[in-house]
């Protein structure tokens, strides 16, 4: 998994709450194990309608925010069942950070696991960002990862709060086997002294 420390990035507002797995990705999506290939379906029932055209209210279909790398959402973000397909697809669409003032424990947790990196802010804040995302054409915040810090171009500077253990998977780019693996000479050592 690649390291995490810092990401500048343009923001995509999807503003609604209790965005749950089926709506991040699809279950008829789920047919394959690979991490990747699933960020063309994400929000896949929102993105396009019955007929296949695309649905052009949304955010995500409107020029101003492709490429965008930071997904800002509402409460309970990732509600729903438990399938790891829905990190897979965030972060195969190219999103790095997601921010939203809650998460659902298991997409939370998924998250790390995939490199992404989920941010707790309180209500006022999300709001905040919300607006300047709104106003701005283009709006980009800079995730400082080492420092917890989120800042802008136009003095914006918001501290947020993460578990040190996960903050350390993500700036050393690990996942639980790759934590383990570093520990192979002495799993090896032991092995050879247990048989």
């Amino acid at each position: 998994m690649e390291a995490f420390k810092r990401h500048t990035g343009l923001v995509v507002p999807v503003d609604r709450v209790n965005i749950d797995t089926d709506a991040i990705i699809p279950k008829q999506f789920l047919k394959r194990i690979e991490r990747t290939g699933f960020g063309q379906f994400l929000f896949f029932e929102w993105r396009w309608d019955e007929a296949g055209s695309v649905i052009e209210s949304f955010t995500l279909n409107q020029p101003r925010y492709q490429g965008a790398s930071v997904l800002l959402a509402r409460a309970n973000f990732g509600c729903g069942s438990s399938r790891e397909h829905a990190p897979w697809a965030i972060r195969d669409y190219g999103f790095k950070v997601v921010i939203a003032p809650s998460f659902a424990d298991i997409f939370y947790n998924n998250c790390f696991k995939n490199g992404i990196l989920p941010i707790k802010l309180p209500e006022e804040k999300v709001e905040e960002l919300f607006q300047r995302t709104e106003k701005e054409v283009g709006y980009e915040l800079f995730v400082d990862l080492e420092k917890k810090t989120i800042t802008d171009s136009h003095g914006l500077a918001i501290p947020f709060e993460l578990d040190e253990h996960r903050r350390q998977f993500l700036l050393l780019g690990l996942d639980e086997i790759g934590l383990t693996l570093q520990h192979e000479d002495a799993i090896a050592a032991f092995e050879a002294t247990h048989r």
